[in-house]
């Protein structure tokens, strides 16, 4: 995630924390001191890390605090909590019309801010909560951008409207209403065009745009990667256009990712979503207290559950479960639970999630690994999947040769393989008759 290297600092910083038994303003004060440079180095804007640290050195350092029986774990919570409020306490929804009238939504940002393809999410979820989404091409200098908006909503199955690159943005907005007013779809989105950097002939289009239909929902598509540059890309638009809220891209990479923690707090715009992956379902709800758990090491299990429930069927959930609380599975099984683990973002998305589970930066963890398991299991008879005692010496050596790999591999499969059943034996003893952990159970990945 894009607060890899932020998180890992400020979990040394609270590490050394809690280990102090009893706590001094000195010591508050060394702490806040460590955690100032994390966020800077973080591209965090300085004002705004300034005021940051104010506002938890002045909670902190109070004497009910340095005199408590955890003062340490007490400077955490005030951290966390800031941390919040900076990001903007309150979960912000999308505002949309009444579903009986057309809610048009003019999404803006710079070139290679990742706009289009976000559109196309967009729509995805909009099209999930009954909404029925038309997509309006008005990116005119760009060809691609059409082709890609048709090919992007053709997968997400929402209708494209396009008048190719001869018209004006603003006509081919008001065609679109009509088109959408005609065809019963009542959210209509426009994919604008971008530029390499602001210019006032962009800016002048959108409000041609904006001065042509009533635009409900004004977007900024914003790439996390660009950090501070971010946040004054974000006022620049907001001046010109007052945006309702952003969308920060890239939340995924291997990033300072600053501008998460700036963007809010200086253009006083809430954030609604974040991009966090290359695929159309890749696009979450923005919520300040579960980014600020993430970024602390303390894990997002809210979200790892409602990604759970959205990728994979509960049917399959509850038959799964069955056999892993019996430790009754077979390589089919394993496949079908990585494929499941791939939808929910794949295995590192899932660590990011857990509490504790947070990694060094300088740890990588390669889904493209996941593949070369697949190899093997698809290079297994029928009988071998189900029946994996079967597997000698010969057919170990057919299956490494049919896969493509070392034999090594092989039996380091079969050994997690085996290991994943006992593991699954023990956990379905310590589970049993625990309350409000079934369901998930049967849906995380044993291979995990």
């Amino acid at each position: 995630m894009a607060f890899d290297n932020l998180t890992e600092k400020l979990q040394n910083v609270f590490r050394n924390l809690r280990s102090k038994g009893r706590l001094t303003e000195d010591d508050v004060k060394a702490a806040l001191k460590e955690v100032k440079i994390a966020l800077l180095e973080a591209d965090v804007n300085f004002k705004v890390v300034k005021q940051f640290i104010k506002t938890v050195q002045e909670r902190a350092t109070g004497q009910d605090v340095l005199n408590s029986l955890t003062p340490g774990q007490t400077v955490i919570k005030y951290v966390n909590e800031e941390l919040v409020n900076l990001m903007g306490k309150d979960t912000v929804e999308l505002a949309l019309q009444p579903a009986n009238e057309i809610t048009v939504i003019m999404m803006c940002g710079l070139q290679g801010a990742g706009k289009t393809t976000t559109i196309a999410k967009l729509a995805g979820k909009l099209k999930q909560k009954g909404r029925t989404p038309l997509l309006a091409a008005c990116d005119i200098y760009r060809p691609a951008a059409i082709e890609q908006l048709q090919k992007n909503g053709e997968k997400q199955g929402v209708p494209v409207f396009s008048m190719g690159t001869a018209s004006k943005p603003s006509d081919i907005v008001k065609a679109a209403y009509g088109h959408a007013k005609k065809n019963n779809n009542n959210v209509l989105i426009i994919d604008t065009a971008g530029r390499l950097h602001i210019d006032e002939d962009m800016m002048n289009e959108l409000v041609d745009i904006k001065n042509n239909v009533t635009v409900h929902q004004t977007l900024l598509v914003v790439d996390a990667m660009t950090g501070q540059d971010a946040v004054n890309v974000a006022k620049a638009f907001d001046e010109k256009l007052n945006i309702d809220g952003l969308i920060l891209t890239k939340l995924d990479g291997d990033t300072r990712g600053g501008a998460a923690l700036s963007i809010r707090a200086v253009t006083g715009k809430p954030i609604l979503y974040a991009g966090m992956g290359e695929k159309l379902s890749d696009l979450e709800q923005f919520y300040p207290d579960r980014m600020a758990s993430r970024i602390l090491g303390m894990g997002d299990i809210l979200t790892l559950i409602e990604k759970a429930e959205a990728e994979i069927d509960e049917n399959k959930a509850k038959e799964m479960e069955k056999k892993l609380r019996k430790a009754e599975f077979d390589f089919n099984d394993y496949l079908e639970q990585m494929h499941q683990m791939k939808k929910m973002g794949g295995l590192s998305s899932i660590l990011s999630m857990l509490p504790g589970m947070g990694l060094p930066s300088n740890v990588e963890i390669d889904d493209s690994a996941l593949a070369k398991i697949e190899a093997i299991i698809y290079s297994m008879t029928k009988e071998e999947r189900t029946k994996p005692s079967v597997i000698n010496i010969s057919r170990k050596q057919r299956i490494a040769k049919g896969a493509g790999v070392d034999i090594s591999e092989v039996n380091r499969l079969i050994k997690q393989f085996e290991q994943g059943k006992k593991m699954m034996k023990q956990m379905s003893g310590m589970m049993s008759g625990k309350k409000g952990k079934r369901g998930l159970f049967g849906k995380m990945p044993f291979g995990m």
